[in-house]
């Protein structure tokens, strides 16, 4: 079964808008986790618009008390991350190749630019105890250099797919995430994705891509608990899993 990891973020950036301390991050990875989510996972950036420092510590010895959970720390390892996973020990980080002040993660890793930069940092990383996965683009012949590098997993940058779903497009990008993933099983590597994944577009991905390991959703999944709460949500996002690990169409 394909995990769920409920990213945060957009929970710290409403709350950043005041000074008032809600909505409060871990009172809504509380509520994730009781619902049903298998795991917690945060981007803080260098200037702060999202999760924070303390928003970390806070989280991590939260997640302890959620032993079946799993905490996964995302950002720039040339710029802070390593910190983060220095002082929480998280189970996972995911190294995502943002540029400082970037509106949004728009892009996976060049391994022949950066990968030799990134390996000493993978190394760190799986010294502490933390699992490593690069934010990669679904280009098969990429993850075997994933793999050589010491990466754990590649988490596939999923927003191609999800302005292609609906269109004419939909099959031959899916069928780009399927052959990457396939190539990242082949090299040894787990698979993880996200970016812009939904209620609508998740079941779908899961039924074309084989053995994603893991979920990461935060945006479409907090605007969706404006509607329906956040702990339905969660249950929601649960149910389009179930059924495309079943393989059933939707209703």
């Amino acid at each position: 079964m394909t995990a769920l990891s409920v990213n945060l973020n957009k929970v710290a950036l409403l709350r950043n808008t005041r000074t008032i301390g809600i909505p409060s991050v871990t009172r809504m990875a509380e509520i994730a986790l009781a619902a049903g989510a298998d795991g917690i996972t945060v981007h803080p950036r260098p200037d702060g618009r999202h999760v924070r420092a303390p928003d970390v510590a806070a989280l991590a010895e939260l997640l302890r008390r959620w032993p079946a959970a799993e905490f996964n720390i995302e950002g720039n390892p040339f710029h802070q991350l390593m910190q983060y996973v220095q002082q929480a020990r998280p189970q996972q980080c995911t190294f995502v190749p943002d540029d400082t002040g970037a509106f949004t993660s728009d892009h996976g890793w060049d391994l022949a630019r950066d990968g030799e930069r990134l390996r000493p940092l993978i190394e760190e990383a799986k010294s502490l105890g933390v699992r490593v996965s690069l934010f990669m683009d679904p280009v098969p012949e990429a993850m075997a250099a994933a793999a050589a590098l010491g990466a754990d997993r590649v988490e596939l940058y999923t927003e191609p797919y999800a302005r292609a779903f609906g269109s004419a497009e939909q099959g031959a990008v899916l069928e780009r995430y399927r052959q990457a993933a396939q190539a990242a099983l082949a090299a040894g590597l787990g698979v993880n994705a996200g970016h812009d994944l939904n209620l609508a577009n998740l079941a779908p991905f899961l039924r074309a891509v084989p053995g994603v390991s893991e979920v990461s959703i935060g945006h479409a999944l907090i605007a969706d608990a404006l509607e329906f709460g956040l702990a339905e949500t969660v249950r929601k996002y649960q149910a389009e899993i179930r059924q495309a690990g079943a393989g059933r169409p939707l209703p």
